[in-house]
């Protein structure tokens, strides 16, 4: 990802930069005190080089970086000339001091406050050793007034450090927390299409699968002169787009899921209503269609689409569930509502069992859409009525 990379990169030119500003310190300590402190050539190499290692090491090793920095600390004041100038710092130098404050920074930056805290007190403590062998080195004012500069430079670099990595921490949290909802919105998604799909299937599939089932269900008796091969074939038909349906109706049950909100897709509207029971009627299906809707053009596209689905839904319901039963359709549009109302009379023949209940669960969706109403139960005369009220008018 482009993130992670960004702050490998940050990260690579940062070690970069202290990588030369360690280069910097270690050509400054080596001269300074081997002209101005009487420190042996080899040794200020030695000793110089340690000191200014010790931050690039502690990146990744913090104790080995802090026993590197700790012991040239102790030792550097140590090996100073007797007659050296007390004009300068001491017990510790300029440049030492520079690579204490980048000591303590990098490590309480890197590895929290807890492990920053060792170097700078170990060291602050260690510097007292110089002045309690060497007494004579230097005064005890400028002896205390450099502990003093010392301590709070340094100080103030931990403090600062735990603030920046303080910072930077919960900055990476929010990048993080940003990436995981980024994740969790995306899997939404998914199942918002998942659940699209299923919708759709639904509206779309079952019905035409159930009008293939009765077209061959009813093939024998609406025409009595087949012969005994074809009636069979239109009974293997039956069977296929029977089982055909209870496999979708599986596969509905895996895609959706409960908690989506509905959905409108660019489907059909009132003006196919009579389209869609001809349809039915061609089934050999008994279906009354009474249509008054004298503002169709009118009524937004989401009001359309709900009432063809709900009666497409009801006539499917009704066919698939009251075989041999009439049904009669109502949709009655005036200036403010659609009014539908699909009843279908007692069934004649062998009803299924099982119902997904996915079909009556579409039809409140798309009608919750709309801030309309539904009532679906059974009469008492032994059918089924849906009434559904649609509003429109603004």
């Amino acid at each position: 990802m482009d993130r992670p990379r960004g702050r490998l990169e940050r990260r690579t030119i940062a070690v970069i930069i202290l990588a030369a500003v360690m280069v910097v310190l270690f050509s400054i300590i080596v001269p300074i005190h081997t002209g101005l402190y009487g420190t042996y050539v080899p040794l200020a190499f030695l000793l110089g080089a340690a000191i200014c290692a010790a931050p690039l090491v502690a990146l990744t090793h913090p104790r080995t970086g802090i026993a590197l920095f700790c012991v040239p600390t102790f030792l550097l004041p140590l090996f100073v000339a007797a007659d050296r100038d007390p004009f300068w710092p001491w017990p510790w130098s300029v440049p030492a001091l520079l690579a204490f404050v980048v000591f303590v920074a990098v490590v309480t930056y890197q590895h929290g406050w807890r492990l920053g805290l060792v170097p700078l007190l170990i060291s602050l403590a260690g510097s007292l050793i110089a002045p309690l062998q060497f007494p004579q080195a230097a005064t005890a004012n400028s002896v205390t007034a450099d502990l003093i500069v010392t301590a709070s430079v340094t100080g103030v670099a931990y403090l600062l450090a735990v603030l920046l990595a303080g910072r930077v921490r919960l900055g990476e949290e929010l990048d993080r927390e940003r990436e995981v909802s980024a994740g969790e919105q995306s899997r939404r998604l998914m199942v918002e299409e998942r659940t699209r799909i299923a919708r759709e299937l639904h509206d779309v599939v079952a019905h035409s699968m159930s009008v293939i089932q009765v077209q061959a269900s009813t093939a024998r008796y609406r025409m009595p002169n087949l012969p005994a091969d074809a009636i069979a074939e239109f009974d293997d038909l039956a069977a296929t787009a029977r089982g055909s349906l209870t496999e979708m109706r599986r596969l509905l049950g895996v895609l959706r899921t409960e908690d989506q909100s509905a959905e409108l897709a660019p489907q059909q509207g009132i003006e196919d209503i009579p389209a869609l029971v001809d349809s039915i009627r061609r089934a050999g299906v008994d279906v009354g269609l009474e249509l008054v809707a004298a503002h169709v053009a009118a009524a937004p596209a989401g009001v359309q689409i709900a009432a063809f689905r709900i009666v497409q839904e009801s006539l499917s319901n009704a066919v698939r569930h009251s075989p041999g039963s009439s049904i009669s359709v109502r949709v009655h549009m005036d200036d403010v509502t659609v009014r539908l109302r699909v009843h279908n009379t007692t069934s004649t023949g062998d009803a299924p069992t099982q119902s997904s209940g996915h079909g009556l669960r579409g039809m409140q969706e798309r009608v919750a859409l709309v801030n309309g109403s539904l009532e679906a139960g059974p009469d008492a005369d032994g059918g089924w009525t849906v009434n559904a009220v649609l509003p429109w008018a603004a």
